[in-house]
């Protein structure tokens, strides 16, 4: 199938910027699955559409400030560091664990880790200069983290770092990093800015630390929106998938099934997979908050017969028509990029044509889009 099928063209004006003024008060738009039928409500509306017996599963992963601005001690020239993953232990190396924080999942599969206790990170390296082996940059305002590349990584920019510092990585990622927003997401980098990112940027239930990107379609739930959604009768329960900067990544091949997919960690807990399990059993429907939800549900159940497991791993599933869903049943989303592989998971859901088709409405409707943007509920 050719990517190009997937292109729409959208104004600039309509890509937000910065979240709505409050939280909850988002555009929802609804497509229709089996007839197509478009309605505009808004977020706080979603209950209508769940009944007695439904299910919503999230992803309650929690974005870090991984994103470090400093300097090369040598030349006082820029470079910028996103911390990815923890990198794994190397044959025979030696722990890197310092006690601070946890987090679930390993990018690599092998089980689970705990980022926040490594010093070694695969981490997304840019600067003005060509890196090298044993180069050493200083992050802080006095140089208070060194980051020393170790070897270059697969991928553009990738690479193996150690980081050096008296205090806990952790802290003081939170004492001067930078919360990842989106490459599209405009900032001065102002403080102001950085205080809003890392309340609007991060879901109220966000829970194991480990993403670079937040799982933009939990952004617009609030206490008295899933407050309602409970009073509804629908339980919610949750999943953890570390969002990757892969969720960035364009597809450039001409055809969607030479692109490959970067691998992101999960986990899913037993609670969990009982209560889909026993929601499928009694006829419910499974509402997926997200595009990460769909990937790891749909991921452990291609591995296990069409029923949800318990466990952990990692996901590379790219997801684009024709695909048979084992689990997903209704999803909330945003609104997607042109020719992105989120896109194509919708399109296959609920048809490439009727897709685009609301994407011109909503392009119509001055609907806002991409991670602050408004959403779409498909049921």
């Amino acid at each position: 199938m050719k990517t190009s099928l997937f292109w729409y063209p959208l104004p600039e004006r309509l890509i937000a910027q910065h979240p709505a003024e409050k939280r909850g008060t988002e555009k929802m738009m609804v497509l229709h699955r089996s007839t197509g039928v478009l309605e505009h409500r808004h977020i706080y509306d979603i209950a209508d559409y769940m009944e007695p017996g439904d299910l919503l599963v999230v992803n309650d992963t929690k974005v870090f400030p991984a994103r470090l601005i400093g300097e090369w001690p040598d030349t006082h020239g820029a470079v910028e560091v996103l911390l990815v993953a923890p990198a794994p232990e190397e044959a025979g190396g030696a722990s890197q664990a310092t006690g601070d924080g946890e987090c679930d999942g390993n990018p690599s599969g092998q089980g689970k880790v705990q980022p926040a206790t490594r010093l070694e990170w695969n981490c997304i390296v840019g600067s003005g200069r060509k890196c090298r082996e044993a180069q050493t940059a200083s992050f802080g305002p006095n140089g208070e983290l060194k980051a020393t590349l170790l070897k270059p990584l697969g991928g553009i920019g990738m690479w193996r770092v150690r980081f050096e510092a008296e205090k806990p990585l952790m802290e003081l990622l939170d004492e001067f990093g930078h919360t990842p927003v989106p490459p599209y997401v405009k900032r001065e980098g102002t403080k102001e800015e950085e205080a809003a990112d890392r309340e609007r940027y991060q879901t109220i239930y966000a829970k194991h630390i480990g993403s670079v990107a937040a799982p933009t379609a939990g952004l617009h739930f609030t206490p008295e929106i899933l407050a309602k959604i409970e009073a509804k009768g629908v339980k919610r329960v949750a999943v953890t998938l570390h969002v990757g900067p892969g969720t960035f990544r364009p597809v450039k091949a001409a055809n969607i099934e030479e692109h490959e997919m970067d691998f992101e960690a999960f986990n899913v807990p037993p609670e969990t997979a009982d209560a889909i399990n026993e929601c499928k059993a009694r006829g419910g429907r499974v509402f997926c908050c997200g595009s990460t939800t769909v990937r790891t549900l749909e991921t452990v159940a291609a591995a296990n017969g069409g029923k949800v497991v318990a466990g952990s791993g990692a996901s590379n599933i790219f997801i684009y028509p024709p695909y048979k869903f084992a689990v997903t049943d209704c999803m909330l989303t945003n609104f997607h990029l042109p020719q992105s592989t989120l896109l194509m998971m919708i399109s296959a859901l609920a048809g490439r044509e009727r897709v685009l088709c609301a994407y011109a409405m909503a392009v119509k409707a001055n609907y806002m889009f991409f991670s602050y943007g408004d959403c779409m509920l498909i049921v």
